[in-house]
């Protein structure tokens, strides 16, 4: 896409934004029942979430947003009755640390966003391409008889088939693991011991074999039910078994950058590694032949691996060449739209650095992972992020809402001086344990103390557990977020990093899987698209905030506050 056809595309989004007529509740986004009106070419980007599915249309002919709608599980009556806690998002579990979910969710998922996309007007025959993103560790354990099912999704539908009942009997464990799985310790243990420790795991697989990565879950799975592991045929990531179930392949590839997510790839080759497969596959059934004939192939995000098969083409009108993406990792796909480093600052918070791939955090705070088409990144997420700050405005008699007494507080209290450590729950970005709230060097309760505290704390720790794959960059750092909203939180985010900030859209793993789909066209000969362009069109940059002289010396002074905060974070850890 040409600057030009990308000027007109940030106005075309501009003019969408002002026109839709959006509402949310529950999580539900959907758009006002005008037809879309768009050009000849449009990407489909799904997002397979823990609490919903999400769609976004993208023309990528003008850049533009056309269409965007989610479907939240726990309160849509197609997809609700599948056994969820409507709180939590799982099924029951049997042990504390387990975290799965129903699998044909996900199918009944599909069906019902492609009768909403098709209700509200999208021309389905323009999507030229679907991608997907998938939460990035969940994954599905398929049967022998999973090519037999999915023959049946080449077969012209008919009006009473619905997937979960033509993939009847497809899972051999009947449920999906997923993200938050935590009961994993002694199987990550055995894969990180099994290639020799701490540095090898690191530099093997970019990362420190965490708890909630799919290796460690397998063979937990395998341990606790080895008939079950040894009856299945397939193991697929979510993000791998929505393209597996459009194009009607079980065995479609896996991408390379979710696979980042299993402590079973060689990073740096990006390939299935024969010796972290062995110790992930030690003393289990059918050994590391068994589960490395489990695993399909791995191929690049955005590499196309099919075409939508019959079901989809019948069903909802989808163009029988309608090609499908091989897709990734929720947080891959959200990195697309940010080329360089990104700094999303939710409810927790998550640095994605761009990196040159051979770049790894020894220490083993952050993963090395590979973006929606295929570029190397860092990932740290630190769980106690903004919604500690929340914590903090109620401390004081505040509603979750209720921002503006104490960002309006900001602007009077000096830069770099309070330090207030709170991290309510357990920590992986560094690993620790839960602190209580804790005020250094000063008496309270007071707000503005408080509040400025909690902000610099949490902000530095970030930075300080960064710098150990960050290296120096004076390039602007793209922040996203609802706190953007506040310039005394974007102060400090500039003189903390000491480098420019510069504010973006809100971000989403649906958008980058649809931005990402003009790649996989163009890899694949259909048109040739501007990625960094588009990207650029449907998320524009806005103001530049530089850092401060006096900031960065309030900060990074050889006494200044990012050194007393690490001392005084360390003594807790």
């Amino acid at each position: 896409m040409t600057a030009s056809a990308a000027a007109s595309a940030a106005a075309s989004a501009a003019a969408l934004a002002r026109s839709a007529t959006l509402y949310y509740d529950t999580g539900v986004v959907t758009q006002d029942k005008e037809p879309p009106v768009h050009g000849k070419t449009l990407s489909l980007g799904l997002d397979s979430s823990t609490q919903s599915v999400t769609a976004v249309v993208l023309d990528l002919d003008t850049g533009s947003i056309v269409f965007q709608h989610a479907i939240d599980y726990a309160t849509d009556p197609r997809l609700n009755g599948y056994g969820i806690h409507h709180s939590e998002y799982i099924v029951p579990s049997r042990e504390p640390g387990e975290a799965d979910q129903p699998p044909e969710m996900y199918l009944a998922s599909l069906d019902a966003m492609f009768a909403d996309l098709r209700s509200a007007g999208v021309d389905m025959g323009a999507i030229s391409v679907i991608n997907d993103s998938g939460q990035q560790h969940g994954h599905v354990y398929l049967g022998a008889n999973a090519g037999t099912l999915f023959s049946r999704l080449q077969s012209k539908a008919a009006p009473e088939d619905k997937l979960v009942n033509l993939l009847d009997g497809l899972f051999t464990y009947g449920t999906a693991p997923i993200w938050k799985t935590s009961n994993t310790a002694s199987q990550a243990n055995d894969i990180r011991a099994g290639v020799g420790g701490k540095d090898r795991i690191i530099r093997l697989s970019g990362s420190d074999s965490p708890l909630r990565f799919t290796g460690a879950v397998i063979r937990r799975v395998a341990e606790q039910f080895p008939d079950l592991y040894a009856a299945t045929d397939t193991i697929q990531l979510v993000s791998s078994f929505i393209p597996a179930v459009l194009t009607g392949n079980h065995r479609v590839p896996m991408d390379f950058g979710n696979g980042c997510g299993t402590s079973l790839m060689d990073y740096s080759s990006r390939t299935w590694s024969n010796e972290l497969l062995g110790a992930a596959s030690a003393q289990l059934p059918q050994g590391v032949d068994g589960l490395k004939k489990k695993l399909p192939a791995l191929t690049a995000p955005d590499s196309v691996v099919g075409t939508v098969c019959s079901y989809f083409a019948g069903r909802y009108g989808l163009n029988p060449s309608c090609r499908v993406a091989a897709g990734s990792g929720d947080n891959p796909q959200t990195k697309v739209l940010v080329a360089g480093d990104l700094l999303s600052l939710g409810s927790s918070f998550v640095n994605m650095v761009s990196t040159d791939g051979t770049a790894f955090d020894m220490e083993g705070y952050a993963n090395g992972m590979y973006d929606g088409i295929g570029r190397p990144f860092m990932f740290g997420c630190r769980t106690n992020g903004a919604m500690v700050w929340t914590g903090v405005r109620a401390m004081h008699g505040l509603g979750r809402d209720d921002y503006e007494e104490a960002d309006g507080s900001l602007g009077s209290t000096a830069v770099g001086e309070k330090v207030f450590l709170w991290q309510p729950d357990r920590e992986s970005f560094p690993v620790s344990g839960i602190l209580q709230p804790t005020r250094i060097g000063y008496d309270g309760p007071d707000l503005a103390a408080d509040y400025a505290g909690v902000i610099e704390s949490s902000l530095g720790i970030v930075y300080l557990y960064s710098r150990g794959f960050a290296g120096k960059n004076s390039d602007p750092i793209a922040v996203t977020g609802g706190v953007t909203k506040v310039g005394e939180i974007l102060r400090r985010v500039a003189g903390i990093w000491n480098r420019p900030v510069t504010i973006i859209g809100t971000v989403g793993a649906a958008l980058g899987a649809a931005v990402a789909g003009a790649c996989a066209l163009t890899k694949d000969g259909a048109g040739s698209y501007d990625v960094e362009g588009i990207s650029e069109a449907v998320l524009p940059r806005g103001e530049v905030i530089s850092p401060r002289p006096s900031d960065i010396q309030a900060y990074h002074g050889d006494n200044g506050y990012l050194r007393r905060l690490e001392r005084e974070y360390e003594k807790r850890l």
